[in-house]
């Protein structure tokens, strides 16, 4: 059996080098909670109640509750588009991470 020169090492140990950095995953930072940023601002504020009647008719009073159905709607229907907004945010970022991550046999 033939024993290694000098060169040879040398070059044995530059190829097991390259080997063993390209085994390395890329560095993935995500940003904690980067998917509340795509809600838009004026939610934050909530759905503001209708105003109360200012009359004593029954007319005021009808008037004033399908107004206030019609908030309660608008803010039910905020908070179904967020949480929407954010599990397809999420599902993006956790895609994103997936493909960015490489695998010991996609190192080459």
């Amino acid at each position: 059996m033939k024993l290694l020169v000098k060169g040879q090492r040398l070059l044995v140990g530059a190829l097991c080098l390259t080997v063993a950095t390209g085994c390395a995953g890329p560095t993935v930072i995500s940003t904690p909670n980067s998917c509340a940023t795509l809600l838009p601002q004026e939610w934050k504020q909530g759905v503001a109640g209708a105003p109360l009647p200012s009359g004593d008719t029954v007319g005021d009073w009808v008037a004033f509750g399908d107004a206030q159905t019609g908030k309660l709607d608008m803010a039910n229907g905020r908070t179904r588009d967020a949480i929407g907004i954010v599990e397809r945010c999420e599902a993006r970022d956790a895609a994103a991470v997936k493909r960015a991550t490489r695998r010991w046999w996609q190192i080459f």
